[in-house]
């Protein structure tokens, strides 16, 4: 199957899997996929994942979804810079989401960040997400 964006198949897969209550989700691999989850691990949104590989040898990823009290820990999550329209902001320029209680999702010359450490880094670059 062919899918035009990749990120953004991640994303719905995780609201999907989260909005049924399933414990893990499983999605391709790849390195933007891993640098996004990373994020999202090191913000506390998820608790992990892990690589695995399917029969026909294409690595895969799953990801560890996480809840508190029974309720999701990510209660929104959008993707911003799309394949047909895409984002870039300054490092002044980078949205906070609800006034710093959600996280933005930055693609750096660093790397992938979130908005408080590009901010820290004094680096902009494409806005890749959003989650709170």
């Amino acid at each position: 199957m062919s899918v035009n964006d990749p990120l953004g198949d991640m994303l719905t897969r995780i609201r999907n899997a989260q909005a049924r209550g399933k414990s893990t989700v499983s999605t391709p691999a790849s390195k933007l996929r891993a640098w996004v989850l990373d994020v999202l691990t090191a913000e506390g949104y998820i608790r992990g994942y892990e690589r695995a590989s399917t029969e026909n040898g294409q690595g895969e990823l799953v990801i560890s979804l996480k809840y508190y009290e029974g309720e999701p820990v990510i209660r929104e999550i959008k993707r911003v810079s799309k394949p047909g329209r895409r984002v870039y902001m300054g490092v002044n320029e980078i949205p906070t989401v609800r006034n710093g209680l959600g996280v933005s999702i930055v693609s750096t010359p660093k790397g992938v960040l979130s908005d408080a450490a590009a901010r820290s880094a004094n680096v902009g670059g494409e806005v890749l997400c959003t989650v709170f």
